[in-house]
């Protein structure tokens, strides 16, 4: 089912600035920065209306955007630390029903789940839906899909920095105010590490990618499982407990 004439606004959060591996979005995969994949396989989705990249006004993130409007694709500045007025920002240019929040350290996102994600959210009427509020995913595939309105809402809360660093962490850990739904998987991956944060992840990435050379922006999710399932050894070197240190430190996704 696509819900052809809902606005589905995908905004991909991206800055140059992560503490853990700086710059990764503009780092090469298969001759391309990791971004320009990741952006070309949101593209696929039919569910997507229109994205938009929200990254920071901040001067290490110019190189980002000169990519970016290079290439034509939809960009916004706003705030560095306070992501969730940035997402806001994007909101009130747009007219959209549902806003899909994806983050730039997510390469492998899947087109068809963001389908099949955006297809449940309407469903199911709720303010927000995902599927990382019981994680049966590999780390790597988030996908937050939120109504429109309710981050506008979010913000008359008094907010912690966190809030404001983390964009949905308000919405989430107020089920009595919103209400959420998780999607979840068949089978529970959620201990696969498919994120980037770190260069071992990028490395991890890297062989995926090179697998599917030519294919890159339409390689489905089985096909990523069904490779790594021929190559027990390969996965990043960085634990799979780590899902989710972002909330727990000084960095956050993308």
């Amino acid at each position: 089912m696509v819900f052809v004439s809902r606005f589905n606004l995908a905004v991909l959060q991206a800055r140059m600035s992560s503490s853990r591996l700086p710059g990764k979005v503009m780092m090469r995969i298969n001759n391309k920065p990791m971004i320009y994949w990741q952006i070309q396989r949101v593209l696929e989705a039919k569910n997507v209306t229109k994205l938009i990249v929200a990254t920071s006004v901040d001067i290490t993130d110019d190189p980002l955007v000169r990519f970016l409007e290079a290439n034509s694709i939809a960009v916004h500045r706003g705030s560095l630390d306070n992501v969730l007025s940035r997402f806001i920002e994007v909101g009130t240019k747009f007219p959209y029903d549902a806003m899909i929040r994806l983050t730039g350290d997510c390469p492998l996102v899947m087109p068809e789940l963001i389908d099949e994600m955006v297809d449940k959210f309407y469903e199911e009427e709720v303010d927000y839906l995902s599927n990382t509020l019981q994680p049966t995913f590999p780390d790597g595939l988030d996908i937050e899909i939120v109504k429109r309105g309710v981050l506008e809402e979010l913000s008359t809360f008094n907010l912690e920095n966190k809030d404001l660093e983390h964009v949905t962490f308000g919405i989430y850990n107020r089920p009595e105010r919103f209400k959420l739904s998780n999607f979840t998987n068949d089978a529970d991956r959620s201990l696969d590490r498919w994120t980037v944060d770190y260069q071992e992840d990028m490395d991890f990435v890297r062989e995926i990618f090179a697998e599917f050379s030519a294919r890159e922006a339409k390689f489905s999710y089985q096909e990523v499982c069904d490779f790594l399932a021929q190559k027990p050894d390969l996965q990043s070197e960085i634990s799979a407990y780590m899902r989710n240190e972002q909330l727990n430190g000084d960095d956050y996704h993308a």
